[in-house]
């Protein structure tokens, strides 16, 4: 993986100094190497950054063909690239590298911009197109990689991380319209918390021209549709062996490198099942990394450790408390570029420093696995509300009662209570229901309304987001006729899966120390089989994740195969007041700096922060969520000088 920025003039001459500048702040993610490439005419500039992982040697980028009319930077993992080299080769193509990166130059000679349906694995780059004078960016299908643009005096700016837009000319400025889009939950794949600063969505790819710039979608999940899923209908036991091969074989791709593989490793399935797969194809012990926190309940240690022995890898653990999380805190969030709901991004922020610390530069994660399984608490609920094939009114009432207890605190994942709320009219008019998620983002806006500037909330009161929301949405093309869960999963994909999941626990806290994560359960060809099984192989009753659970059984202890889901997250600050985060979180919300943020009633946060001693300590793990996106948004303020 590595870091990428482009500059598209449409008349001015492009400055080098602007260019090196965005590079600068892309360091982090290609520690081993820079080169750029400035057109003859000046209106074009690649940059990149390097992090060598396949052909260390040679592969140094931009690249280009061999007339010199096409030119590539790419932030990239390609699986099964060796069989696409020689399938380019028997075409006639002279590969001048032994690196991945490179057959996408020349799928895109032979292809055009179809060469995006050849590509498996985790993506984003550009080509400069000389011949037709276009500009093509792509990013994989999940938003694994991420990939920003703005366009600032008639040029495009293109680049792997908002910062470096910043640093290469692009003002810097809060989107106070997305900002309460995001509030709510709801804030679009395409969009970001920055003026004029835009991502090209997970499953398209973006043309510029002088003729302007164009977004086209390549990809999408197309869940089917309750008749057909109905009619393909196999045996659970077709299921579970399907998966189970389909897996193995993007965790055994994913081994591929030429430097050595780690594994993050938790307490919960999804990562314990990667290292079980993982170890069955390596002749040497695979090296994990797990956290361990203070707070008994939020420590997975233990069972980590057990799944290490089992799987006969070698583990290391990183304690980590909260005042390493309050001297990090603000380094996490300038690299995720994003606000956040729990100290776990500073904790995964601190796991990937030990993960290089320990030598290794690719590590393969658990990641998107409750994406596409459904594993967390609303999707049960949904399926018990809503599924095709409903229970006994009394069985539903009596299941959701017992799901509501296994989770009665599941930080920024709050259990969905059945309360009216006038805004998601629009939701249940489009879609004939609610998703359980929706509901509960919008009961967090709701309680934390008052919180929030007068100035704000007078100004967006009034807008409906959900019909903003959808208004990005291919309602008719990708929900209609689908299964209710099949329409959450969905919905859930386009904001929080490529917003928070893999921006702010991926890729910003993983490249922040020059760390490529794979991610097996994001393989597309994983991810399409599991999309056409019905919805009781995903959710059986209250057992979340019922086909992966069978499917990894042979590969995981007991004590894993028979947990139910518990989020990845750190400890509250708020249970205990006398703690580093916490202080951090006092010092910086009552400060004269705080006074500056547009977004805020500062006055009502410190009254809020006075009550914290006397509050119900499950209230204080919920407000501790809207206190560290307020902190977020602090911090991004002062790195970023937003105004």
């Amino acid at each position: 993986m590595c870091g990428i920025i482009a500059l598209f003039s449409a008349e001015t001459p492009i400055s080098e100094s602007s260019l090196k500048l965005g590079m600068d702040c892309l360091k982090h993610r290609g520690p081993d190497g820079q080169k750029f490439w400035i057109s003859p005419d000046r209106r074009v500039a690649l940059g990149h950054r390097r992090l060598s992982i396949i052909d260390l040697i040679g592969g140094e980028q931009p690249m280009s063909n061999q007339d010199g009319s096409l030119h590539l930077i790419a932030n990239n993992e390609f699986y099964d690239f060796e069989r696409i080299q020689h399938d380019l080769q028997h075409r006639g193509y002279q590969l001048k590298t032994q690196c991945d990166s490179e057959i996408a130059l020349h799928l895109y000679d032979e292809f055009g911009t179809q060469c995006l349906h050849h590509l498996r694995g985790e993506f984003a780059f550009i080509i400069w197109d000389q011949r037709n004078e276009l500009l093509f960016a792509a990013r994989d299908r999940f938003g694994i990689k991420p990939l920003y643009y703005a366009t600032y005096n008639n040029t495009l700016y293109v680049a792997s991380e908002v910062k470096a837009l910043f640093a290469a000319g692009v003002p810097a400025r809060w989107d106070r319209d997305a900002f309460w889009q995001d509030t709510w939950g709801v804030l679009p794949s395409g969009r970001t918390l920055y003026a004029n600063v835009h991502q090209v969505p997970p499953g398209y790819y973006l043309l510029a021209s002088h003729a302007g710039i164009r977004l086209h979608r390549y990809w999408d999940f197309d869940y089917p549709e309750i008749d057909h899923c109905l009619a393909q209908q196999q045996t659970p036991e077709d299921y579970i062996q399907q998966l189970r091969h389909a897996l193995d074989e993007a965790i055994q791709l994913r081994l591929r490198a030429d430097v050595p593989v780690g594994c993050y490793l938790s307490g919960g399935l999804d990562s314990s099942t990667v290292l079980g797969m993982a170890a069955s194809h390596s002749s040497e012990p695979i090296q994990a990394f797990t956290i361990a926190f203070e707070h008994e309940a939020y420590d997975e240690a233990a069972i980590a450790r057990e799944t290490a022995v089992y799987c006969q890898s070698k583990i290391q653990v990183i304690p980590i408390n909260q005042k390493d999380i309050a001297d990090h805190f603000a380094e996490a969030i300038w690299h995720c570029e994003m606000l956040s709901l729990n100290a776990n991004t500073t904790a995964k922020y601190l796991l990937s420093r030990a993960a290089r610390d320990a030598g290794y530069k690719v590590v393969l994660t658990g990641e998107g696995s409750d994406e596409i399984f459904g594993g967390y608490v609303h999707f049960r609920q949904d399926k018990l509300l809503y599924n095709q094939e409903p229970e006994e009114e009394a069985t539903v009432k009596l299941l959701l009662e017992e799901l509501k207890q296994k989770n009665q605190v599941s930080i920024g994942f709050l259990f969905a209570e059945d309360q009216p709320i006038p805004a998601l009219n629009t939701v249940e008019q489009l879609l004939g229901f609610i998703p359980a998620w929706m509901q509960a983002a919008a009961q967090r806006h709701c309680d934390y309304l008052p919180l929030y500037s007068p100035g704000i909330t007078s100004k967006f009161q009034s807008q409906d987001v959900y019909r903003r929301f959808f208004n990005h949405i291919d309602v008719q093309g990708q929900l209609k006729g689908r299964e209710a869960v099949h329409q959450s999963l969905y919905l859930w994909s386009k904001t929080n899966l490529a917003n928070y999941l893999l921006r702010m626990l991926g890729d910003g806290v993983e490249m922040a120390h020059s760390i490529e994560g794979r991610l097996p359960f994001l393989d597309h060809k994983v991810v399409e089989l599991v999309r056409n099984m019905p919805v009781s192989m995903k959710i059986n009753g209250l057992t979340e994740k019922y086909v992966l659970r069978e499917a990894a059984k042979p590969f995981i202890t007991d004590t894993v195969y028979e947990r139910q889901k518990h989020p990845f997250i750190a400890p509250p600050s708020t249970f205990n007041p006398n703690t580093a985060l916490q202080q951090l979180i006092q010092d910086s919300l009552r400060s004269s700096a705080m006074s500056s943020l547009p977004f805020y009633n500062q006055s009502a946060i410190i009254e809020l922060l006075d009550e914290l001693p006397t509050t119900p300590e499950n209230k204080r793990a919920i407000t501790d969520v809207f206190l560290l996106r307020v902190l977020s948004a602090y911090v991004l303020q002062d790195k970023f000088g937003l105004t």
